[in-house]
């Protein structure tokens, strides 16, 4: 099968679809193989070009794939999509996705190493550690209020909440227990987020390019490892290819001359998106504060004619290309000059 020139892949569970084609882009092959027959398939190839589409599992199967010697490339499926045809089955998925590989103009997504795998899911399982303790404290108010008790906004005010709900002698005995059953399971993920939190600020203090981006204002410690850990800045052409690739960027929807511009196209990495646009609104917070020093002309102008929501977004934009500008360069963040800001 030395005539295979390049294979698209499209993967799921169990079966894997190959669409294999020659030089000239004509099909060859057009198999399926169960998860175990993918290796032995590719261990008879010579070295082919492997398309495959992005998603968290293909990046494992482009380390097995290289380290057999094959060339391996990840395509975003939104620019697989435009190739399919009609049907949307397992065959048109590998035939779009070989397709698109032979692009001259396809963009391809870095394959990750296990490493860097692994630092982003300790992000990750923490964000879902997160939002179950926030679901089980909602759960809790909610019930609570349901027998009048009533505790103020906060994680730190549950502690007060369940000694309210032990001190309250019209609550059902079996819902007193389902309260506390509650308390305990937010009381147990307080304390695996504690862990993690001990566990990012090691990570945080070993990594330099985490410690590195921490200078900027309105990114902390979680936003600057993750930014270390899932942003390849070789992989973008400038700051402002970061920034729309995050999805900080307005959709665009032009044409005959006329430029029509819309919301932001919320692309790319999601997490990423909410934590730039949560850390430049505590900026916001404090900017208009007298004297503040994260409080620049451009800002400070912005805020005057703009929605805070707005300006959120515009300053995450900028701390994204602030970002990429560090990381290639490798310097300290420095506040920017009074010509500077004028200019801005």
């Amino acid at each position: 099968m030395s005539h295979i020139s390049r294979i698209g892949i499209d993967t799921s569970k169990s079966v894997f679809t190959l669409h294999c084609v020659d030089e000239t882009g004509r099909q060859v092959l057009q198999t399926n193989l169960r998860r175990a027959q993918v290796a032995t398939f590719f261990k008879k190839l010579l070295p082919t070009e492997v398309a495959l589409e992005a998603c968290g599992s293909s990046h494992h199967w482009a380390r097995e794939l290289v380290a057999l010697g094959h060339d391996v490339r990840l395509i975003p499926p939104q620019y697989v999509k435009p190739f399919v045809k009609r049907a949307k089955n397992d065959r048109n998925d590998a035939e779009a996705i070989c397709e698109a590989a032979g692009r001259p103009g396809m963009r391809f997504v870095p394959v990750k190493s296990a490493d860097q795998q692994a630092q982003g899911m300790v992000l990750k399982v923490r964000e879902t550690l997160v939002h179950q303790r926030t679901q089980l404290v909602n759960a809790l108010r909610g019930h609570a209020a349901e027998f009048g008790v009533i505790a103020a906004k906060g994680i730190s005010q549950i502690t007060a909440l369940l000694e309210t709900i032990k001190a309250t002698a019209t609550i059902p005995p079996e819902a007193r227990a389902m309260l506390a059953l509650l308390g305990e399971e937010i009381k147990h993920l307080d304390t695996r987020l504690e862990e993690m939190a001990t566990k990012l600020a090691a990570a945080h203090k070993a990594n330099p390019v985490s410690q590195l981006l921490a200078t900027i204002p309105g990114v902390g410690p979680i936003i600057a490892l993750t930014l270390a850990v899932e942003i390849d800045p070789s992989a973008f052409q400038s700051g402002r290819h970061l920034a729309a690739w995050i999805g900080l960027t307005p959709k665009e929807h032009s044409t005959g001359g006329k430029q029509r511009m819309g919301g932001i196209s919320r692309a790319g990495n999601e997490r990423l998106r909410r934590l730039l646009v949560t850390g430049a609104t505590s900026v916001i917070r404090f900017a208009t504060r007298p004297g503040h020093k994260v409080a620049s002309a451009w800002l400070l102008n912005l805020l005057q004619r703009k929605p805070r929501k707005l300006v959120a977004v515009a300053l995450a934009n900028k701390i994204a290309r602030t970002a990429w500008a560090m990381m290639v360069s490798g310097e300290v963040w420095r506040r920017p000059s009074p010509a500077a800001q004028a200019a801005a």
